[in-house]
């Protein structure tokens, strides 16, 4: 069951993961940016993503510190599932890859993900008790077009046309 249970998961966990990052880059300020745009100059709205959704001041106010600790969370954990996926391709690549420890390397991967998602649940439904729901529902329209996972990474190839894959070099036939 397992086996045929592990793509959905699979499926599941990139597309969310897309979408914390996607978030996660709506978000990403240098600091400095945050001081000019900050509590100094009027409490104005200094991220991009708020900004887009139309977000109040008095909104901002309460969104701005559940956000900054989010990202602050986001990225220890992104830290964490990265150097992971570094350590699993290293036993991949090994002259005698281990299968037992490239499970264990690959759950603990899974583990750090989850993670992730519920914080970025969690972080999701705060915001959207803090939204309009017209903010919300532009919120979730923005993140469900930038949760796809078709033709992404550096295997899946030209998965979002539908021409075959080919080798490099080999010519198309016509």
């Amino acid at each position: 069951m397992w086996r045929k249970a592990r793509p959905v998961v699979l499926a599941v966990s990139i597309a969310l993961n897309m979408a914390v990052l996607s978030m996660w880059a709506a978000h990403a300020l240098p600091r400095h940016l945050r001081g000019l745009h900050g509590a100094g100059h009027g409490e104005s709205v200094w991220c991009p993503l708020h900004g887009q959704l139309g977000a109040t001041e008095a909104q901002w106010r309460e969104i701005e510190p559940r956000f900054v600790e989010f990202q602050k969370s986001a990225q220890a954990i992104c830290a964490e599932v990265n150097r992971a996926r570094g350590e699993m391709i290293d036993l991949i690549a090994s002259p005698e890859p281990d299968r037992e420890s490239i499970r264990a390397k690959q759950a603990e991967i899974l583990a750090g993900q989850g993670r992730m998602q519920e914080m970025v649940i969690n972080h999701l439904l705060s915001e959207k008790a803090v939204l309009t729901p017209a903010q919300a529902e532009k919120l979730f329209e923005m993140l469900r077009r930038q949760s796809g996972c078709a033709g992404q990474g550096p295997m899946m190839g030209r998965m979002g046309s539908r021409a075959p894959m080919r080798p490099s070099g080999a010519r198309e036939e016509k």
